[in-house]
């Protein structure tokens, strides 16, 4: 039996290895990670990267289209038949036709693979003709990023964590109704009592996703999918201690369930194959939302991308495994401000993440951070306001159909006041608020060869996938 299984290990340790050395030789494949937090735009930013790959007259940052070294595009079955194909036909029909509409958000992890035909420049290139080189693109919610941190922690580290954060600023008002059930730990389980406490825990952290915040996790009790009413979701922080048969054992029991059944296989199915990374982050969602969202959006941010691992891709990865060789960090919704203010947005953007990226640069991984609009939905305007003169954008308001004018307020160019004021858990900022409106597609009339309107598309998708384009 011993000898079987190693035999095994090793049967599969060659095939991974076959498979990498044929993708280095001959036709490479790049597993592209598309997350974000809830309202990122996972969704859209897919679609429309999709759809300008395959036709890419907007694609000018795009070094391999703008020198013509990519001479043909096109979508395939996904390579993975256990997953489900990303639709994105049905999302580009949403975003771009007679009635545009946002799709429906990520709810499940989903794959879609475009292949692309490849002319390199130089005499070898030239040699042998043209290579074949594959973006298989993994779409997976953000929630589920949330829980890989927990696979280091154990039931009371993360209850006294959950804990400190439930009694925090604003999130001990959305923690109030589940705080006040005072469960006690050392009490004999009582499954309907588990169920009130795990309901109310679930409300809180839906509450707190609603408010703007980031670090709601675990990330399965609010897209619980076939897990729904499982004893997996069935269970709670407690402070203290119990025995056999009580309440915190079982609770520790079900939270040891969750990252074996749940999360583990997360990770080592999917997030640890991946070779780049694409974080997407609503930054205007958190500012509007005020400094202690903020602040939790850092953390939480942080949290997520120490479990990333980092570094370059050789031979043998195959064997031991993937590393993120470049991580794009995106602010999404940069057409909710004018372009005279998005290098504030991106000065924001770094500043927030510079711990996390700092860890992956000293990994080994290639990092960025940028402002984009994966869709645009505005136009620019200059308006006089009370006699002041602001940079302003127009479009049109989801839900109403009207046109409005937004100011979403002066970002500053140096964002340390931002980060100060989130850092002390502030209720609100000191000097500006931040406003936003939600804003529908806007109806799109696209030449020949042209991909639906972005923002800086181009620039991530150069950042993310250029050096394999050429």
């Amino acid at each position: 039996m011993v000898l079987g299984n190693l035999a095994d290990s090793i049967g599969r340790a060659y095939e991974r290895t076959a498979d990498s050395v044929s993708e280095t030789l001959f036709e490479p494949v790049v597993r592209l990670g598309v997350t974000g937090l809830s309202r990122s735009g996972k969704t859209v930013f897919i679609t429309n990267l999709v759809a300008n790959l395959l036709d890419r007259g907007r694609m000018a940052q795009l070094v391999g289209a703008r020198q013509g070294a990519i001479l043909a595009a096109y979508l395939q079955p996904q390579p993975d038949d256990t997953l489900p194909r990303f639709e994105y036909e049905n999302h580009l029909s949403d975003m771009i036709g007679s009635n545009p509409k946002w799709p429906q958000s990520t709810r499940s992890i989903s794959q879609l693979r475009l292949s692309f035909k490849v002319q390199g420049s130089g005499i070898v290139s030239g040699m042998r003709g043209p290579r074949t080189v594959h973006l298989d693109i993994v779409d997976y919610p953000g929630e589920w990023l949330l829980d890989l941190p927990l696979l280091s922690q154990s039931y009371a580290q993360w209850s006294a964590q959950s804990l400190e954060l439930a009694n925090k600023g604003q999130r001990a008002e959305f923690a109030k109704k589940w705080l006040a059930m005072d469960a006690k730990p050392d009490v004999k389980l009582d499954e309907a009592q588990a169920i009130k406490l795990a309901t109310a825990f679930t409300t809180y952290l839906s509450d707190c996703r609603e408010a703007g915040f980031s670090a709601c996790s675990p990330g399965r009790f609010l897209m619980p999918g076939d897990l729904a009413g499982s004893p997996a979701l069935t269970f709670t922080p407690l402070a203290g201690s119990g025995g056999r048969g009580t309440l915190y054992r079982e609770f520790e029991r079900r939270f040891e369930a969750y990252k074996s059944k749940v999360v583990k296989p997360f990770f080592k199915d999917h997030f640890s194959r991946i070779d780049r990374q694409v974080v997407l982050v609503d930054a205007l969602g958190a500012l509007n939302a005020g400094p202690q969202a903020v602040d939790d959006l850092r953390n939480a941010m942080v949290d997520i991308l120490h479990c990333f691992k980092t570094g370059q891709n050789g031979f043998l990865s195959g064997i031991l495994g993937k590393s993120v060789e470049r991580i794009l960090f995106a602010s999404t919704k940069a057409d909710h401000l004018h372009h005279s203010q998005h290098g504030a947005l991106t000065n924001i953007m770094d500043a927030l993440l510079r711990q996390a990226k700092d860890h992956a640069n000293y990994r080994g991984a290639t990092t960025q951070s940028l402002s984009l609009a994966s869709l645009r939905t505005t136009v620019e305007e200059v308006i006089d306001h009370d006699g002041e003169i602001l940079e302003a954008v127009r479009g049109v308001l989801l839900g109403s159909g009207k046109e409005a004018v937004m100011y979403a307020g002066e970002l500053p160019e140096d964002p340390t006041e931002i980060l100060k004021t989130a850092r002390e858990g502030a209720p609100k900022w000191l000097a500006n608020d931040y406003a936003i409106m939600r804003f529908s597609p806007s109806k799109v009339s696209l030449k020949s060869g042209d991909g639906p309107p972005h923002i800086r598309l181009d620039r991530a998708a150069e950042f993310l996938i250029g050096d394999k384009l050429i």
